[in-house]
């Protein structure tokens, strides 16, 4: 198609606000999709997408749109993700893009990742189309939500705000005229040598790696012989084809096109997303500046149940592909054995890709409680040690100082919850930068220690703002922290996995609740198992794990001394060996390290 008549556009919002909805209304409008094929949430197929009722991953679809002047437009629209997980997700769709919606709830108004999501549409110098959803509800202020949409910039005080009902399809239709009225057509030259965007990736068992593509420069066709630009890896388009939303196979792919290829690779490493595609006979001279790479915020390790190491290397390396704001690395635990450290966006990235692993590729994981990088400065050493696995988290005698990462929080709330907020930011140590209003809403920007919101803060958030509060994080630096390791040793064996990293001052509190958790999750053996909590050499608590049957010394049994003296020596013996013995744990045990209130 000409490309004068196509358009490239990503469907932002906060998370429930209805993005995916109205994938549905233009899919139905286009009649990408026949009445069989239809249902609620077409595009997110993913089994934790309809568990959880969120997108997690970015999906496209080609439409074909019979506008009202006569004119058929080619509509590749991309929906992504709206938890500030995923912001990754977004950013990718919309390096893609030409143009956006925005879509906000009537009922709940500009929210937090509203404002974020906008602002990434901004940054890519996107053409922004403000609608405003749900006007059909009874809890709806359209009036209200119109005018939070115009505070949020300057561009929007004089272009309309489009009132739709994404659910009935109400002005949904105003929405279609809109994209090709206001989002411009994708500019390139179809003479030029092919240069084409690599923007996602999935890895199909029969076909390899298939590819991503919106082609920015030249003609794409199938069986051409192409070429990755970050590593000069080899390429043949084995299939072309577009997304309806499945896979339908094209001939060739033009200027503004949005489609995949499929590369026949089998390494998942051969491919990243950013990348540049082009001709192996006659490549463009300059690739794409492509992404910044993800930075992982959390790291957790993960452990196969039983002896299925390389089924979770396949599986993790597939994700990779697949999420590239996962990352992974090989690493070896005493107690658990061969597993990888894992590195995430935030917790519910962490909850998705392990719930992925279970439904995608059948595989339960053992997970270690997440932590964040430290820098530790050694005594006599210049150069500081990068630490993001408590196990390798350097000797107390040896550290000189340590720094942790500091977040830049943006908390976005009503003005009901800003004392429970405020005071909850304070409990995990945050520093308010300053405070202004948009609109209705309250921004609080705070410094907030990476650790201390690694795991429950953002939950916590929601409950004390009653669902209407929400984070944005990005890395602000680092400073100093005095911080210590607590060791873990069940049955005077230290449990290496069980290691985390705290403040000081809250190291005797968490030593003790770890302890009594732990009493009651480890499985029992057929004598008392101490279990203690270690920090810098010296015990902070201590509890036993009951034996399955009573001490042979306190069972109250009238027994002769030998025989007392015989049982004690057998249950002796068994203590000894057991400490030298592995140690299976299930993930309960791991799990009472995450319900920690750190």
């Amino acid at each position: 198609m000409n490309p004068s008549h196509i358009r490239n556009f990503a469907i932002i919002a906060h998370i429930d606000h209805g993005k995916s909805t109205l994938a549905d209304r233009i899919m139905e409008q286009t009649q990408t999709v026949n009445d069989r094929q239809s249902k609620a949430q077409l595009l997110d197929d993913l089994q934790v997408e309809q568990a959880h009722g969120v997108t997690v991953k970015s999906r496209t679809v080609r439409n074909y749109y019979r506008a009202d002047d006569g004119q058929e437009y080619e509509y590749n629209f991309i929906d992504t993700p709206g938890h500030v997980d995923f912001t990754y997700e977004v950013s990718k769709s919309l390096a893609a893009s030409d143009g956006a919606i925005l879509l906000v709830d009537a009922t709940q108004g500009v929210q937090a990742q509203t404002v974020a999501n906008l602002r990434l549409a901004q940054d890519n110098h996107l053409v922004v189309i403000p609608v405003v959803n749900k006007i059909d509800a009874a809890a709806a202020d359209v009036d209200r939500t119109i005018a939070q949409i115009r505070e949020l910039s300057p561009e929007f005080a004089d272009v309309p705000v489009l009132k739709i009902s994404a659910k009935t399809g109400l002005n949904v239709h105003d929405v279609m005229e809109a994209i090709h009225t206001t989002i411009p057509a994708p500019v390139g030259d179809a003479k030029a040598p092919l240069k084409a965007l690599v923007f996602d990736s999935q890895y199909d068992a029969f076909k390899g790696i298939i590819a991503y593509v919106r082609l920015v420069d030249g003609q794409l066709k199938a069986n051409d012989n192409l070429v990755l630009m970050a590593n000069q890896q080899a390429v043949a388009a084995n299939e072309i084809g577009i997304f309806a939303p499945a896979r339908v196979t094209a001939k060739q792919l033009g200027v503004g096109d949005v489609g995949y290829v499929v590369t026949g690779l089998k390494d998942p490493q051969a491919l990243r997303v950013g990348d540049t595609l082009t001709l192996a006979a006659n490549p463009t001279e300059t690739a794409l500046p492509g992404y910044e790479p993800a930075q992982s915020m959390v790291f957790a390790g993960f452990y196969p149940q039983g002896d299925h190491y390389h089924d979770l290397q396949l599986a993790v390396e597939k994700l990779a592909l697949n999420d590239t704001s996962f990352h992974y690395r090989p690493e070896n635990s005493e107690a658990l054995g061969a597993g990888f450290r894992c590195g995430f966006l935030g917790i519910f990235h962490l909850q998705i890709i392990r719930e992925r692993l279970h439904d995608e590729y059948g595989l339960d994981v053992l997970t270690t409680a997440p932590n964040v990088t430290y820098r530790v400065h050694l005594k006599n050493t210049e150069d500081p040690v990068i630490v993001n696995n408590p196990i390798k988290f350097p000797d107390y005698s040896k550290i000189d100082f340590v720094e942790e990462p500091l977040a830049k929080a943006t908390i976005t709330t009503t003005s009901e919850s800003l004392g429970p907020v405020m005071k909850l930011a304070d409990q995990h140590r945050g520093t308010l930068q300053d405070m202004n209003n948009q609109g209705d809403l309250v921004v609080l920007n705070y410094e907030l220690p990476f650790a201390e919101i690694a795991y429950d803060f953002f939950n916590a958030l929601k409950s004390v703002s009653h669902g209407y509060a929400t984070l944005t994080t990005a890395l602000a630096g680092y400073d100093l922290a005095d911080v210590v390791k607590i060791e873990v040793h069940v049955n005077y064996a230290r449990v290496d996995a069980l290691s985390f990293v705290v403040h000081r001052e809250d190291a005797p509190r968490v030593a003790q609740e770890l302890v009594h958790k732990l009493k009651f999750v480890i499985p029992r053996k057929l004598y008392p198992m101490p279990v203690q909590s270690v920090v810098e050499g010296k015990a902070l608590a201590r509890v036993d794990v009951p034996p399955l049957r009573k001490n042979a010394a306190a069972n109250g049994e009238k027994k002769s001394a030998s025989k007392k003296a015989a049982q004690l020596r057998r249950q002796s013996a068994n203590k000894r060996q057991a400490a030298h013995s592995d140690i299976e744990l299930p993930q309960e045990v791991f799990n009472a390290v995450l319900d920690l209130e750190k």
